[in-house]
């Protein structure tokens, strides 16, 4: 999981990149998503997948490609003018305080996990040190 949050930014930056060279964050966009179509689809392939029951998946689990497709274009389009670092800020800030709303009603089949006072006072210290991270960045 730190490698895949090590892509978070590289991602970021690489995908403002393109969309400042093509002139479109949109376009860039669209090649992310083909490139990732085609290593998901190997990896598919190579571990002998399918398809199976995804008919009968409920239709709100599907969402979750609007919110990687939301992801995607939001951070292409602000990274250039914001900044790396402060885009990934608030990605880090939405993902601590998403991630402990769905652990807390173990929302989606995740395992439950209450928010205590402790957990709270851990996800706020998390908070504060990419906050810190940012600020003194600026110094």
């Amino acid at each position: 999981m730190t490698a895949a949050g090590v892509g978070i930014p590289l991602l970021a930056a690489l995908n403002a990149a393109l969309g400042r060279h093509l002139g479109s964050p949109a376009a860039a966009g669209v090649i992310l998503f083909v490139v990732a179509l085609i290593a998901a689809l190997a990896v598919f392939t190579l571990t002998g997948s399918s398809f199976r029951g995804a008919a009968s998946a409920p239709r709100h689990l599907f969402i979750a490609g609007l919110f990687v497709a939301f992801y995607v274009l939001s951070v292409t389009w602000i990274a250039p003018s914001f900044g790396v670092g402060n885009a990934i800020f608030f990605v880090l800030l939405g993902q601590l305080l998403s991630a402990a709303v769905i652990d807390h009603f173990g929302l989606f089949g995740a395992l439950p996990s209450p928010l205590t006072p402790t957990r709270t006072l851990g996800i706020a210290v998390m908070g504060a040190g990419v906050f810190l991270t940012q600020i003194a960045g600026r110094a």
